[in-house]
């Protein structure tokens, strides 16, 4: 079977991989815009799993990558692109293949498009009672001047981002005026709008899935410990513990897995996995990233369709800490996210909608 790892990589790095063409100058970018793109060590390592059993063809989703997709050459697809701009970047590529018939891993465009939209997404889970924190969503400065923030502290995100990308440290604000001042300068800088979402209190953790309703595989949940970041830093997972202050030649202890974490919180938690893969109809697998209030209450932040899957201990990336924890090797996850996604084609399931 011929599969074709489509992926978007960080443009420093694409002469590390074997491909056909280099992307076109992004010089217009900076390193930031690129945060959610993978790099060449992700890729060749995911590469090298599915060669054990397929052919695989690496396609760069940059520049003129259209008829690579269309060209009748390929069986199937291990779709990982991320897109560079717009809310509905990280379903062009799957829109391609539904239109071609061509079968891939992971959820459809819109669930896709969805999940990227953190005030969609809130919307969804706030209409069918699944807790998420409170929030507001400002599409301009006259829209944040005007608000009346009736919780404290906030967190401002960009309404349409992953990776942490524009999550600072200091956009946990505990003043209103500090908390508009910021969420002014984020819409600003990124050309979006911004959320600005009541921040909770309780420990936060992070759970990977994999598998298609009913049969679901919750990995060992994973807990964000921030004690580690910097003297002084803020207690949430922000762009700079992300990607400045946690390096592969000293990684940070940020993740305890298995979590330290009661067990009638634990069954809380995956009660509303399911919920959510449900309601999102997510396919094959997903991370869900969640937060507990003041309460012990579960919170959903934001969930993940396309999740990251960094290789190797030395980085901190979620997803394969689960699996490991679970049991599974690198190539082994990488190969069962493959086998899901055939059984579900191979089923009739491929259209969950």
């Amino acid at each position: 079977m011929k599969i074709a790892l489509v992926c978007n990589v960080k443009p420093q790095e694409v002469s590390e991989l074997e491909v056909e063409e280099e992307p076109p100058s992004l010089n217009s970018f900076n390193l930031e815009d690129f945060a959610e793109w993978d790099s060449a060590k992700t890729i060749k390592a995911v590469s090298s799993a599915l060669k054990k059993e397929y052919d695989v063809k690496i396609i760069l989703a940059q520049g003129n990558y259209f008829h690579k997709l269309t060209n009748n050459e390929i069986d199937f697809v291990f779709n990982m692109a991320e897109g560079l701009k717009g809310s509905f970047r990280e379903s062009i590529v799957p829109a391609i293949l539904e239109e071609y018939n061509i079968p891939y891993t992971g959820s459809d465009p819109l669930t896709l498009s969805i999940c990227l939209d953190k005030a969609r997404t809130k919307e969804i889970l706030s209409f069918y009672k699944i807790p998420t924190p409170k929030f507001f969503l400002c599409s301009t400065e006259e829209e944040i001047k005007k608000i009346k923030i009736k919780f404290l502290p906030a967190i401002i995100k960009p309404v349409r981002e992953g990776s942490s990308k524009g999550v600072y440290n200091d956009n946990l604000c505990y003043e209103e005026k500090e908390i508009k001042e910021k969420a002014i300068e984020l819409l600003n800088k990124l050309g979006q709008p911004v959320l600005i979402e009541r921040f909770l209190s309780g420990k936060e953790f992070t759970i990977a899935v994999l598998g298609n309703l009913p049969n679901l595989e919750i990995l060992p949940i994973v807990e964000i410990n921030f004690s580690p970041l910097p003297k002084g830093a803020n207690p949430i997972y922000s762009y700079e513990a992300k990607w400045v202050w946690d390096k592969p030649k000293n990684p940070l202890p940020i993740f305890k897995v298995p979590a330290d974490i009661d067990k009638k919180v634990e069954e809380k938690i995956k009660k509303i996995i399911k919920k959510v893969i449900k309601v999102f109809k997510i396919r094959d697998w997903c991370r869900i990233d969640i937060r507990l209030d003041e309460k012990g209450i579960p919170n959903v932040l934001e969930i993940n369709p396309l999740p990251g899957i960094i290789p190797g201990d030395d980085e901190n990336s979620c997803f394969p800490k689960a699996a490991k924890a679970a049991g599974l090797t690198y190539d082994e996850l990488i190969l069962k996210v493959m086998k899901i996604a055939r059984e579900r084609y191979e089923k009739g399931f491929d259209n969950l909608r």
